[in-house]
């Protein structure tokens, strides 16, 4: 890297999950990209034990690790703080490629970390009880921090995508699963393996003051996929919800598993909006909720019952605008491409 000529960055948005994962990141990132703003789409954190469902020209795509700038030819830098497993890596190439797509705007950190086949096994054997993706990204971490790992420069089959760690214009940050699955917010031992929360952005090389806007994106309702005790396998016997379920289609995009599925837990929100540091707020599935016709959410730790949409809209504004001093706009989404459309 050349430190002395480096370009300057003019300033930073980056992208967060206010949940558990499953936020509609993908469509936030996509519709930013859409602007034309940004020089730059980078994904700080996590493997592909992510994934993003993107539509482009109403057809939908899935990635799970590559950075959504590459449906729009921006600049696409998987960051230092990922961890690459490079089969799964060309595949995603591969798949882009024979959708279309100019794969040759995608980097790769130098200093991403590998997974290694005996990560995924150490994975399956020790970590699936925790519901993990069984994808080897624990234990790749763990060698990282215990400074035994192999570095994507170290790695010849990823040499031609090789990221010069230079930055410059606009940069859009992509976040990988959510708030309550981050390795010190989330349920502990029930999370991921990096951080989610929007200053792990800063590992790309940017310092926190460039950052301009912080887009929190979160559901309607909540889902989370994988174990956890806050989420018990008895949400699966309330009909409501298993309706909810259906009408969402809530399957993982990585793991091909039924998300379990509650009403939105608003002071979890609430507290996740404030440590993030969320500027713009975005609630999508609004729509589905709509079709369900049932309007139910948690505040203070009790179920309230709402009469219609709107009124269940009003209050989630309300309570967040005096809750949540840092946001200045909140957007309800019922449009599975576009954080626009109402």
């Amino acid at each position: 890297m050349n430190f002395i000529t480096a370009p300057s960055i003019d300033k930073v948005d980056i992208c967060c999950g206010l949940a558990w994962g499953d936020e509609a990141k993908g469509k936030v990132v996509s519709n930013l990209s859409e602007t034309g703003e940004y020089d730059f789409v980078c994904r700080w954190a996590g493997g592909n034990n992510a994934g993003h469902t993107i539509y482009i020209n109403e057809k939908k795509y899935k990635t799970h690790l590559i950075p959504t700038g590459v449906f729009h030819n921006i600049q696409s830098i998987i960051g230092p703080d990922c961890v690459i497993h490079p089969p799964s890596f060309f595949a995603e190439i591969d798949y882009l490629r024979e959708n279309g797509f100019d794969t040759r705007c995608v980097k790769i950190s130098p200093k991403a970390h590998v997974v290694q086949h005996f990560h995924i096994s150490e994975d399956k054997e020790k970590y699936k009880h925790q519901g993990t993706t069984s994808n080897g990204i624990a234990p790749c971490y763990g060698d990282k921090f215990a400074r035994k790992g192999i570095r994507a420069g170290e790695c010849p089959d990823l040499v031609d995508y090789m990221w010069d760690e230079r930055l410059w214009g606009n940069v859009l940050c992509e976040g990988a699963q959510g708030f309550w699955l981050d390795i010190n917010y989330g349920n502990y031992p029930y999370v991921t393996s990096s951080t989610t929360l929007p200053y792990g952005a800063c590992c790309l090389g940017f310092p926190p003051q460039k950052i301009r806007r912080i887009y929190g994106a979160t559901k309607m309702y909540d889902t989370r996929s994988g174990t956890d005790p806050e989420f018990p396998e008895s949400l699966f016997d309330d009909s409501e919800l298993m309706r909810l379920v259906e009408l969402g289609e809530e399957i993982g995009t990585t793991t091909g598993r039924k998300r379990k599925t509650n009403w939105i837990n608003i002071d979890k929100l609430i507290y996740a909006i404030n440590v993030s540091g969320t500027t713009e707020l975005i609630i999508s599935k609004v729509d589905v909720i709509e079709r369900l016709g049932i309007f139910k959410g948690y505040h203070h730790d009790t179920l309230v019952n709402f009469d219609s949409i709107e009124n269940m809209k009003d209050y989630i504004k309300s309570t967040i605008y005096t809750n949540c001093h840092l946001v200045n706009d909140i957007i309800f989404s019922g449009s599975v491409d576009s954080i626009f459309k109402k």
